[in-house]
């Protein structure tokens, strides 16, 4: 349903925030490691917005992080 694919897409932002600020990146830092904007990956993290990211962009994403694309999608 439409409420589990919004609380999956927040999970994602808030997974990606996370590991981002552990690898002590700024959005604008991780944006450019993964070839996005940093206005798009203020929307995927942004917990109102549920901007949903590409698997390619996922995967993107996850390299810069240096972390398996699970860890972004594991939910508990």
């Amino acid at each position: 349903d439409d409420y589990g694919y919004k609380n999956l897409l927040l999970s994602v932002g808030l997974k990606i925030s996370y590991y981002r600020k552990l690898r002590g990146y700024t959005q604008e830092e991780l944006a450019e490691r993964a070839g996005v904007s940093t206005t798009f990956l203020g929307m995927v993290e942004a917990p109102n917005l549920y901007k949903a990211p590409s698997l390619k962009t996922l995967y993107a994403i996850a390299n810069a992080l240096e972390i398996p694309i699970y860890k972004l999608l594991q939910t508990e």
